[in-house]
């Protein structure tokens, strides 16, 4: 018997057709009262980009991916202990905290941020890692 919820399963083979991977994996863990996501992009969860090349808009889809998992695992948005930003272009910084700070308003998460020169799918441009609680 296993002490983890796995939330929302899927494999590779389908999320990246044609690359030759094949991973078990999974959009949320709970393990305990603690949650831990996948990062979020700007694609909703039947894979389709949303925002275009809007570095804002794809942050405002990854949030509506953090929101609707970490409810689906008992938790809520201001549950959230620590979130990790990876964006593909410093320019980017400017909109995509916009966002992120819209949607953790009175939340106070630490937070990192990083500039990377890429994402696992081009079309990326942010990703958002969530480490959250369940409130007891």
């Amino acid at each position: 018997m296993t002490t983890h919820k796995r939330i929302r399963k899927f494999n590779t083979r389908d999320t990246y057709p044609g690359a030759g991977m094949d991973n078990d994996l999974c959009q949320a863990v709970r393990a305990g009262n603690l949650v831990f996501l996948r990062g979020q992009v700007g694609s909703d969860f039947d894979g389709n980009v949303v925002g275009g090349a809007d570095p804002a808009a794809q942050t405002e889809q990854a949030m509506r991916n953090v929101k609707q998992l970490l409810e689906e695992a008992g938790s809520r948005l201001e549950e959230i202990c620590k979130i990790t930003v990876y964006i593909t272009d410093r320019a980017y910084r400017g909109p995509v905290y916009q966002v992120l700070g819209k949607w953790l308003a009175g939340v106070y998460p630490a937070s990192t941020g990083l500039i990377v020169d890429g994402l696992a799918r081009p079309e990326w441009l942010v990703e958002i890692d969530v480490t959250a609680v369940i409130a007891e």
